[in-house]
């Protein structure tokens, strides 16, 4: 990476970046999970992208080729959805994919798979996630806890970078610092609050908004993916100041996304190079 990526340059790069989203409005549609259409979607729309919730398989050959980004998250996998994973990841570059509780069954880690070889840019889920799909099995070691993770995000920094070049993705790894490799540079971004983990989906969401990023950045998924996490975490930060418990957070993390101005993001960004 280069040396003039300091705290000041990726500060103004997540600025950059999300003003391209206000601007550009990209079309991203997101084949998601069931509890998570209402955060994402209205997350998308506060950042200035325009989400669309179509996951019908008919669908797919008009209207899929013509979005600017694939969101596809696997929570509340069914047999009836996976055909449509497969056909939006084929019909649309760039897409990310969110491989919601990965090790929670064998069928949801073989369409994971099968999904991972389908190339997509990015690669978002926490620590436990990752390391089971960077082992191609679901690890006997580890406690399920559905789309919650029983490690932390440094402890999945090695399988993230293997999985990163064994794939092509930029896999991300989130946690109290979250993680983003290629598979040679690491960047970690550290904005956000512990009470954003008591809003349900509010992983699905910050993958929806780095598809965004995506979208308008698609020649560097890690510095879009990395900008996308820290502007998450700083909405989840600002909004914590006036927020009383998880429901008041969810309401201005997502008035705050709608609302960040250039100073709060170019001086409150927390991006740093890790190796």
């Amino acid at each position: 990476m280069d040396e003039e990526r300091t705290a000041e340059w990726w500060g103004r790069r997540a600025w950059a970046l999300l003003s391209a989203v206000r601007a550009r409005a990209p079309l991203v549609q997101c084949i998601t999970n069931l509890v998570s259409m209402d955060i994402v979607a209205n997350a998308l729309l506060a950042a200035g992208a325009s989400p669309a919730m179509i996951h019908c398989l008919r669908e797919i050959p008009d209207f899929t080729p013509r979005c600017d980004a694939v969101c596809v998250n696997v929570g509340t996998l069914s047999e009836d959805w996976l055909p449509s994973m497969h056909a939006a990841a084929s019909a649309c570059r760039p897409w990310v994919l969110d491989p919601a509780a990965a090790a929670a069954s064998e069928f949801r880690m073989e369409a994971c798979l099968s999904l991972l070889a389908l190339r997509p840019a990015v690669v978002r889920g926490n620590a436990s996630e990752i390391l089971a799909l960077a082992s191609r099995s679901i690890a006997s070691s580890s406690t399920f806890k559905g789309a919650d993770s029983s490690h932390d995000s440094g402890d999945a920094l090695e399988a993230a970078k293997s999985l990163a070049q064994s794939t092509g993705a930029v896999i991300a790894v989130s946690g109290a610092v979250d993680y983003i490799t290629d598979g040679k540079q690491v960047v970690g971004a550290s904005n956000g609050v512990a009470m954003m983990q008591k809003i349900t989906a509010t992983g699905c969401a910050v993958t929806a908004l780095i598809t965004a990023f995506v979208a308008v950045e698609p020649s560097d998924a890690l510095v879009a993916a990395a900008c996308a996490l820290a502007i998450f975490g700083l909405a989840g930060e600002v909004g914590m100041e006036s927020a009383k418990g998880p429901a008041s957070l969810r309401m201005h993390l997502v008035d705050t996304l709608y609302c960040l101005d250039e100073q709060t993001v170019t001086s409150r960004v927390k991006i740093t190079l890790q190796s």
